[in-house]
């Protein structure tokens, strides 16, 4: 029944970490080191704000663009946290969370056959949705001796007159790793001199342990250059509520907003209060979830430390670790599958997230210590 589906569908890949997922499943003792969200629940205060607009009656369309009240908060975050301004009116667009976000960036960005490049190894969603934008992903390998860092020579490497954009996920899912300002100064400064549109995956900015979170569009002149995909699902463990934003110049948030109203109308009412209640008094509870991913993480590399054939670079951000198994000479998802059946423990195979991938396994610690610890009692029993 193939000819029911477009060929644009068709070509969309399977995801490898729903297929872990879906393995897992077959095997309820498993401890799941793959997980992609917060384990914690969402904080009560951000529920309660949800129940009671609920109960005022706040449960209609809003917006194509999101209640206003939400926009300029979002705008005042990033005001105060990086200098920029933004004009809620004009140039903040809720979503409903960070994927619409991407699709409705590319669908109003590109043309057929425009090209995006995306860091490999990445997210396996940002092939998938440039995809379906009918663009060209163009993937520029990272490597763990440079700190899975994009440099501006492996940019400029890549690029051809279709490039329209490049795709900047900092801190880095599957590997950690966090950008510098100097970094982003290396990419910021081809972008200008070729005219190329940053979308810059803000979505963990939160969790991270060395240093500060430098934001693209904090930089001198690329405000006008730069979009910003946020959300709030993995900040403030709100995973399951569905809202995210975008941030960028006026004439593409005015069309993007016209696509909108096209996909999906609007976002949650119910989850737009309830993220603006997070914006508002969220801090303490973020802190709080970042301290208890601190201990989760050290716990975890002292795990590392003592598995053999075990390496990887200490992630700067996120609740992840991309790990190096090449040692046992085998491909990530032959390691990964042999790890559920033998071990039962769920990681991610690193050919998940592409090419680059591959020799590694992406661990999740987003999850308790003594599950990290038994997870690697058992895996160190069958190595």
């Amino acid at each position: 029944m193939q000819w029911l589906c477009s060929e644009r569908i068709l070509q969309l890949p399977r995801s490898g970490i729903r297929r872990m997922f879906d393995l897992a499943a077959k095997h309820p003792d498993a401890i799941h080191l793959c997980m992609g969200e917060p384990d914690f629940a969402t904080p009560s205060f951000i529920i309660e704000a949800a129940f009671q607009a609920a109960k005022e009656g706040k449960t209609h369309y809003t917006p194509n663009a999101g209640f206003l009240s939400l926009r300029r908060a979002v705008a005042e975050k990033y005001k105060k946290e990086q200098g920029a301004y933004y004009d809620p009116e004009g140039e903040v667009l809720i979503t409903v969370g960070a994927m619409e976000a991407l699709v409705l960036t590319l669908m109003s960005i590109l043309n057929s056959g425009d090209e995006v490049i995306i860091p490999d190894p990445y997210w396996p969603n940002y092939q998938a949705q440039v995809l379906l934008a009918e663009g060209k992903p163009v993937f520029v390998p990272l490597y763990e001796e440079g700190g899975w860092i994009l440099t501006a020579d492996r940019v400029l490497s890549h690029l051809t007159p279709r490039c329209r954009a490049i795709i900047i996920n900092s801190p880095h899912n599957p590997t950690g790793s966090v950008y510098g300002s100097n970094e982003l100064q290396e990419i910021v400064r081809v972008c200008k001199e070729n005219d190329i549109l940053i979308i810059s995956d803000e979505a963990y900015e939160k969790i991270i342990y060395d240093g500060e979170y430098h934001s693209i569009c904090s930089l001198p002149e690329m405000k006008s250059r730069t979009i910003v995909i946020n959300t709030f699902s993995k900040t403030y463990a709100m995973t399951g509520w569905r809202v995210g934003y975008v941030l960028g110049p006026e004439p593409l948030i005015r069309e993007m907003t016209k696509l909108q109203e096209n996909v999906a109308a609007c976002a949650s009412s119910i989850s737009q209060e309830a993220a603006l209640t997070a914006l508002k008094r969220g801090e303490e509870a973020v802190m709080d979830m970042l301290t208890k991913y601190r201990r989760r993480r050290a716990t975890f590399l002292q795990e590392i430390e003592k598995t053999r054939s075990f390496s990887c670079c200490p992630p700067r951000g996120t609740f992840y670790a991309f790990v190096n198994v090449r040692r046992l000479g085998d491909k990530s998802e032959d390691i990964a599958l042999r790890l559920l059946k033998e071990a039962k423990v769920v990681t991610v195979p690193g050919s998940a997230f592409g090419s680059g991938g591959e020799g590694y396994l992406r661990f999740s610690f987003a999850t308790s210590e003594d599950n990290i610890r038994e997870a690697f009692d058992r895996i160190r029993s069958i190595l």
